[in-house]
């Protein structure tokens, strides 16, 4: 039987008196891409700053593997194998695409110090691999801040990648993007889905139905439901608390 990924026990966040999370237990396992869906306030995003250590919880556990991530700092965490893409792309404008994936890479850190780091072959030909996946070879020498959304997205996520996690947990990459753009980041999630654990915090219904294997529906902070994305649409208790608003927006919620 394959080991867990992730295994997440009575945890629980509260700001100023609501608690904004309530997970009784959630079980990641490896190579499993998971998408975690619900409606605004429904705890997702504290969820993933949970387990990158941004915010520490009230109570409970959360472990990958030994690692108790709940007692470690944000730099232990990433160190231990979560690498996370948020929902607004975090990379370096001024920089090249090909300076972006060199500055991620486990060499000494520090913008000038990565700059001015000698990268051996090893290194071109590993960051020549992530420009193919991502599909940004052609845009390797070009500023980041003259990507269009999508591409600063997939350049995002290739520096997530980079970093070889054992677990990504990515919010909303098809926030913003074209049609045609979406579809390719499903088709490069569920590839990297083949090396390595994902969770996926989406709202973009035609999206979460395109890449989710196994779909969990969080709502006031508690796992309301998990399943896969057949049993989630027919759910009445998902319907009336999520998918029903979510249909009056014409797909999103």
């Amino acid at each position: 039987m394959a080991a867990d990924a992730l295994y997440v026990e009575d945890l629980s966040v509260s700001f100023d008196g609501f608690k904004a999370l309530d997970i009784k237990q959630f079980i990641l396992g490896e190579k499993e891409l998971r998408v975690v869906i619900g409606p605004n306030g429904a705890g997702k995003t504290t969820f993933l700053d949970v387990l990158c250590g941004k915010t520490k919880p009230d109570t409970g556990s959360a472990k990958m593997g030994t690692f108790e991530l709940t007692q470690m700092s944000e730099k232990e965490i990433v160190e231990a194998g979560i690498g996370r893409k948020f929902q607004a792309p975090t990379i370096f404008s001024s920089l090249s695409v090909y300076e972006n994936l060199l500055l991620a890479k486990k060499n000494p850190k520090g913008v000038f110090s990565s700059l001015f780091y000698r990268n051996n072959q090893s290194d071109q030909t590993e960051i020549e691999r992530i420009l193919d996946l991502v599909g940004l070879q052609s845009r390797a020498q070009d500023l980041a801040g003259a990507l269009s959304h999508g591409q600063k997205q997939w350049l995002e996520i290739g520096m997530v990648i980079i970093q070889d996690p054992l677990v990504m947990l990515v919010d909303e990459p098809a926030a913003g993007m074209t049609d045609e753009e979406t579809f390719k980041t499903g088709e490069l999630l569920q590839s990297l889905a083949n090396d390595r654990a994902i969770i996926v915090i989406e709202h973009d219904m035609a999206f979460v139905k395109q890449i989710a294997r196994k779909v969990t529906v969080l709502h006031e902070g508690k796992v309301l439901m998990e399943g896969s994305m057949e049993e989630v649409q027919n759910d009445e208790r998902v319907i009336e608390c999520y998918l029903g608003s979510a249909k009056r927006k014409k797909g999103h919620a």
